[in-house]
């Protein structure tokens, strides 16, 4: 365990002269005054710095001391509180686990306070800044106490930790998503504030979560010689007379607090927290009774001036970029960076893909038969169940709008099940080339990488043929895929654990992208919404031609499946027998960025299929992929027409799109995975 530390931990580098110490705080500070005043001279009006200080010295008109006093000056205090509490998080939750990647939204605690708050406003449970303050720490702490029951004794391992904090974010996002699409009134605001958004209607939230901070700040003295001492390694503090449970726990709490606090203030703003305390430590200060304040500043000054960017970028549309997707085009690569530089500690985790005894030939005949059966059940309802119920009678009925219905569904139902089918494939492949039960196409970033391409035609190239939307998207995922591996190779060899996190830091990357792409076109919120959490809704007979090259694909994959069992053997034994790993490896690769490309290009990024279908497989006929792929793909194909079929019924006549419900499904799934990886371990 030290060794995994020390690898792991922010390397404790020499430390700053303590005359430097003063001189970098006054730097910082007075940066932060400047930038303050910069921020409000933004906006809309013509108003500029000059007329912004001659407001605030009494010398303004009366429609100038409206601007700036109900709308500048209140969202400029909420980008300095929401700054100075995430930076003051990131500082402390980084300092208590030792894990350089540890920070509000990394660990999930971001995304459990955005969902709590979202219910809260959707039931009407929030009453005014305490109630949505209370809101946000409840849903906090609930993230916060899962992750740490995933993680258990991993908590300083970063990969398990990572992956524990993604999936929990994956599960409280969809849930917040598929609120937010229940009220189309209110669309445009919840998609702003859910990528963190500064706008105020007054002063009273960012004074009211202002106070909080500097209630909270006032317990910061106390932690600063056990975080010092806690730095040094547990037996060190401990032998100083630290418990480092009960502090860990202390910091931990706090942490939550501020994080919640920042969600109050402005939604979820990632990498802030994440970013502000490494750009402290990289100025050479370690002792926390500098980091932590200087922290808290720099994620002010983060903050301040991501805003004063996004508004600064105003889209086609008219609107701004929220300052959520700002700080993750910005931390998105310092994520990258930082995990290739990691030791992830999880070997049990990113070790091969479990290997299951074979079945029976009969056995595996009839769980083949079993799986088709529901497939067809499956493809029946969805022509069945809809606004106009059409049983199976009336199917054969001419009736012409009987036929109408049916044919709008059968399209659909037809594109979810090439969909299904080849996430599932490449789902399967994908995993056997990394060996790691996580991988899949969106946690890989080569979703992510498939929608930069396709958004990219769709809103700067409108004009352009149909069939430029999968080429692009294809070009995409290749290249995401190809940046995935070429960060997480490190001294020659792969860490599959490596591989996840770099693929989770390109897809958090990638979606900043896409929703800059979107909100700089003339496309609506709804439907920036439905197509980023991928749809089969509306779809056309020509669409589903763009699934013919991916189905192929995974014929192909299927017919020469002794490879793919060959790569779970490791590295030496196939080369024994004259196999190629190098090129073998960006085959299947290289097919499975065309079956993730095909499929978002046509029903949009769904997630978690690549995910469930394999593991399901894999345990029921065994690991020889000649049998677990074709199953695979048919049980991808009955999630997602199934999946896509309650979205459709569940809240009629409005819909939820398909990758909103498998995530409900897979982020559950991912979750129990990680938990019993660590009973397996432990």
């Amino acid at each position: 365990m030290s060794a995994v530390l020390a690898s792991s931990a922010p390397a404790p580098a020499r430390p700053a002269r303590r005359s430097a110490v003063p001189l970098t705080c006054g730097a910082v500070l007075g940066l932060l005054a400047l930038v303050f005043l910069w921020h409000l001279g933004q906006g809309a009006s013509h108003l500029g710095v000059g007329d912004v200080l001659q407001v605030l010295t009494g010398g303004g008109d009366q429609l100038a001391d409206d601007i700036v006093f109900s709308g500048r000056l209140p969202r400029t205090l909420a980008g300095l509180v929401a700054g100075l509490a995430l930076g003051l998080a990131g500082g402390l939750i980084q300092g208590g686990t030792r894990n350089p990647l540890a920070a509000p939204d990394t660990l999930g605690v971001n995304a459990g306070a955005y969902l709590a708050v979202t219910v809260a406003s959707a039931t009407g449970l929030s009453v005014g800044v305490l109630g949505t303050g209370a809101a946000a720490l409840a849903g906090a702490v609930g993230a916060a106490a899962l992750v740490y029951a995933l993680a258990g004794r991993s908590l300083y391992a970063p990969g398990r930790v990572l992956l524990a904090g993604t999936a929990v974010a994956l599960a409280a996002t969809s849930l917040a998503l598929t609120l937010q699409m229940l009220d189309e009134q209110t669309a445009r605001g919840t998609f702003f504030w859910g990528n963190g958004s500064l706008i105020q209607t007054g002063p009273a939230v960012p004074l009211w979560t202002g106070a909080a901070t500097l209630l909270l700040a006032t317990a910061l003295p106390g932690l600063v010689r056990p975080l010092d001492l806690l730095s040094l390694g547990d037996d060190t503090a401990e032998a100083m007379g630290v418990n480092a449970g009960r502090m860990r726990l202390y910091v931990l709490l706090l942490s939550v607090g501020f994080a919640a606090v920042a969600v109050t203030v402005a939604g979820p703003i990632g990498f802030v927290g994440l970013v502000a305390p490494i750009a402290v430590r990289m100025a050479g200060i370690h002792r926390h009774a500098w980091l932590l304040p200087l922290s808290g500043s720099v994620g002010a000054l983060l903050v301040l001036l991501a805003d004063g960017a996004g508004q600064a970028l105003q889209t086609a549309a008219g609107g701004e970029i929220p300052v959520g997707v700002v700080t993750a085009l910005i931390g998105g690569p310092v994520f990258l960076v930082l995990v290739r530089r990691l030791t992830t500690g999880d070997a049990e985790t990113g070790a091969s893909v479990t290997q299951a005894k074979p079945v029976t030939g009969r056995r595996y005949a009839t769980i083949v038969a079993a799986a088709v059966i529901l497939l067809v059940a499956g493809i029946l309802a969805g022509l069945s169940v809809g606004t106009l119920s059409i049983d199976l009678s009336q199917m054969l009925n001419p009736d012409p709008l009987i036929q109408g219905v049916l044919s709008q569904r059968f399209t659909r139902v037809l594109a979810a099940v090439g969909g299904g089918a080849c996430l599932a494939a490449a789902g399967g492949a994908v995993q056997a080339v990394i060996r790691n039960p996580l991988a899949e196409p969106s946690l890989l970033g080569v979703t992510g990488g498939a929608a930069i391409g396709a958004v990219s035609v769709i809103t700067l190239a409108s004009t352009a043929p149909h069939w430029m939307i999968p080429a692009a998207a294809s070009f995409g995922g290749f290249l995401a895929l190809l940046l995935v591996m070429a960060v997480a190779r490190r001294k020659g060899t792969l860490d599959p654990t490596r591989v996840v996190l770099v693929g989770i830091g390109l897809a958090a990357a990638t979606s900043a992208v896409v929703q800059v792409l979107a909100l700089r076109s003339t496309m609506t919120i709804g439907a920036v919404l439905t197509w980023l959490a991928g749809s089969t809704y509306g779809r056309a007979p020509g669409d589903l031609l763009w699934l013919v090259v991916p189905l192929v694909v995974t014929v192909l994959l299927v017919a020469g499946t002794r490879p793919l069992d060959m790569l779970a053997l490791g590295e030496d034994l196939p080369r024994a027998f004259g196999l190629g790993l190098g090129r073998v490896r960006l085959l299947v690769l290289m097919g499975a960025v065309a079956l993730a490309a095909g499929t978002a290009a046509t029903i949009g990024a769904v997630g978690f299929v690549g995910l469930i279908a394999p593991h399901l497989a894999r345990g029921l006929v065994g690991s020889s992929h000649k049998r677990m792929l074709p199953l695979a793909a048919l049980l991808g194909a009955t999630l997602v027409v199934v999946a896509d079929t309650i979205g459709r019924v569940v809240i009629d006549p409005r819909q939820i799109p398909v990758g909103v419900m498998t995530a409900l499904v897979g982020t559950p799934y991912m979750i129990w995975l990680l938990r019993s990886s660590r009973k397996a371990s432990g």
